[in-house]
């Protein structure tokens, strides 16, 4: 059908809208959420179709901002619109609601109508939600990893790749601003893919951003990995494993995770990772409760890693508390760069034992103790200079001091109400204050703990400061917290029997 663009400058969010005509969307066969294929002389769109009684009228398609700007659209230019066929993936998407097992074909088949947005949201929730009630086997994740890489880009490297990932689950988890420059400065390669915060305070990109820009194309990525053997950038923007994205843009509304494996290692193995390292935070209010749990996932990423020809390796590691005592994309950063200069703490122990796994696993030592041990030299001597070295490649200022970092100007201390000793800490609750403070928009709030587990604390003390940029989001945060009981403090460790009266 013949139709004369109306272009309505608005953006969708990253979805291909166009609205029809009811009369036009009828002589068509199609309904609201169906596809029209919109042609151009040299191009052509899939787009979701919504109508309208009286905001278009008959003859006109109206389109949304990355319709037009994908097309390279002008108003009133004349294009064909045809309703688009049935697909096959949706009859594929029925199947896994049904229990079936589906082929390595009919996952490609389903994977490549996601990147190429040919399902909507309803459909892509059924696929979610198909995987979340029937599973995964290792086959069906081996073949959506490989169809979410073919349907992709891909960094290559040549030789030994190493990477890290953790699974998350814990607030203030920085430990990547300082592997990776362990690691780079053991002579190893290690291009770090890092996600921006989605229901976190902040994601190692955010963190990291603080610090220099993350935000490079694939030839300045390896430009940067050529001369210092590693990076720290945001994946978000180079179309690595792009089906993952989209997936992950309808589970987090669902509030559900099935595709916590094969989002992963879909990313790893587009970045040309052989040997990875996960990390799975494990504890009371981690996203993993036990060892018993940490050692059932882990099984599963080291069979799928081996039909992948990658070496997965897993570390279950202390989750019952933030890492470090600041949460917040700015705190987070300036406590980076604090802690090479810190005596031992609780995150330059983790990275020294994720980076024991690391180097005893690609075969740099024969033991992990002995891995350990080199990680701690490398945080002592040279891990810094190295991180430096990365920030100047890509385009920050190897000078940067923890001052240089702004943080929010708006405070307010949360104090104990009794004498004790911290037995526990809410770290949900934790980041749902500092999510409220403005984290990770507002990369200067956060939290500082003055306390954590076993620390002794008396009536009046500060137990934690919470900090915003602006003056009503550190209201909502002080109701957040006060609606939540955020450090657990007992009279004793021998007299912790009763937690509450209810």
């Amino acid at each position: 059908m013949k139709m004369k663009v109306k272009c309505l400058d608005l953006d969708a969010g990253g979805k291909t809208i166009t609205v029809l005509n009811n009369k036009d969307a009828e002589e068509l066969g199609v309904y609201s959420l169906d596809r029209v294929i919109i042609h151009t002389d040299g191009d052509s769109l899939t787009a979701v179709v919504n109508t309208s009684e009286k905001f278009v009228p008959q003859g006109v398609v109206a389109v949304f901002d990355e319709v037009r700007e994908e097309l390279a659209l002008n108003p009133g230019q004349s294009v064909d619109v045809e309703a688009r066929g049935p697909l096959k993936s949706k009859r594929y998407i029925r199947h896994k609601l049904e229990g079936t097992e589906l082929t390595t074909e009919e996952i490609r088949e389903i994977i490549t109508d996601v990147v190429e947005r040919n399902l909507n949201d309803l459909e892509l929730a059924a696929f979610i939600t198909g995987i979340s009630m029937r599973g995964l086997s290792i086959g069906e994740s081996t073949s959506l990893i490989e169809a979410m890489v073919e349907t992709g880009s891909t960094l290559s490297f040549g030789g030994m790749v190493c990477d890290k990932h953790s699974i998350g689950g814990i607030p203030g988890d920085k430990t990547s601003l300082l592997l990776v420059p362990v690691v780079a400065a053991s002579g190893l390669v290690i291009p770090k893919t890092s996600s921006r915060a989605i229901t976190s305070p902040a994601g190692t990109a955010d963190r990291a951003g603080m610090l220099m820009p993350v935000e490079l194309e694939l030839s300045d990525i390896e430009q940067v990995v050529h001369k210092t053997n590693g990076c720290l950038v945001w994946g978000g923007s180079l179309d690595l494993a792009p089906a993952d994205d989209l997936l992950i843009q309808i589970e987090h509304p669902l509030g559900v995770d099935p595709l916590l494996l094969s989002s992963i290692l879909s990313k790893k193995k587009s970045a040309g990772a052989t040997h990875v390292v996960i990390d799975i935070p494990t504890g009371s209010r981690a996203k993993i409760k036990t060892v018993k749990e940490a050692r059932r996932l882990a099984d599963q990423f080291t069979q799928i890693g081996k039909e992948l020809d990658m070496v997965v390796t897993c570390a279950a590691t202390f989750g019952e508390q933030p890492l470090g005592f600041c949460i917040g994309p700015a705190l987070e950063a300036r406590e980076a760069l604090l802690a090479f200069s810190s005596k031992q703490s609780d995150i330059k122990e983790k990275v020294a034992v994720l980076c024991g796994v690391l180097f005893s696993m690609v075969g740099k030592v024969q033991t992990f103790e002995e891995g350990k041990a080199l990680a701690d030299t490398l945080l002592e001597k040279k891990a810094e200079d190295k991180l430096r070295q990365i920030i100047e490649a890509q385009g920050g200022d190897p000078d940067i001091t923890p001052e240089d970092i702004l943080i929010g100007d708006c405070s307010h201390r949360v104090t104990a109400e009794k004498k004790g000793t911290v037995k526990w800490i809410n770290t949900k609750a934790l980041a749902a204050v500092a999510s409220a403070a403005g984290c990770p928009k507002d990369k200067g709030a956060g939290i500082t703990l003055f306390k954590k587990l076993g620390d002794t604390v008396h009536q009046g003390e500060p137990l934690l400061e919470i900090i915003a940029e602006k003056s009503f989001k550190l209201k909502r945060a002080e109701q957040v917290a006060a609606e939540n009981v955020l450090i657990g403090i007992i009279d004793s460790w021998e007299q912790s029997m009763l937690l509450e009266r209810l």
